[in-house]
């Protein structure tokens, strides 16, 4: 599994960062623009709500369960939800906690 966890951390970083990329290619770094673009529409607004409580939710769900394994490099998911997403900081973070528990 963490062969598929790697790989979905891989693509999960990748197809945002197409959409992000062409985005900041045509507007520069305007960070407030970027984020009225997430809330341009009630299915943009939909949509970007969803995954942001979502994220949040996987945040306190992995730093819990991160305490009760002993992961150490939980953090690592903060900065991997904020730039990319939940598409990479879940992925990463099942990546982690399959490595810490070892072969089935």
């Amino acid at each position: 599994m963490r062969t598929f966890y790697a790989v979905s951390a891989i693509i999960g970083t990748l197809v945002p960062w197409l959409f992000f990329g062409s985005f900041f290619a045509l507007n520069g770094i305007d960070i407030p623009a970027f984020l009225r673009g997430l809330f341009a529409n009630g299915a943009a607004a939909g949509f970007s709500a969803d995954v942001l409580l979502s994220m949040l939710v996987f945040w306190v769900w992995s730093w819990r369960d991160a305490r009760d394994l002993g992961l150490r490099r939980w953090w690592l998911v903060l900065p991997a939800g904020c730039t990319v997403g939940l598409s990479l900081a879940l992925p990463l973070y099942l990546w982690m906690r399959e490595g810490r528990m070892g072969p089935a």
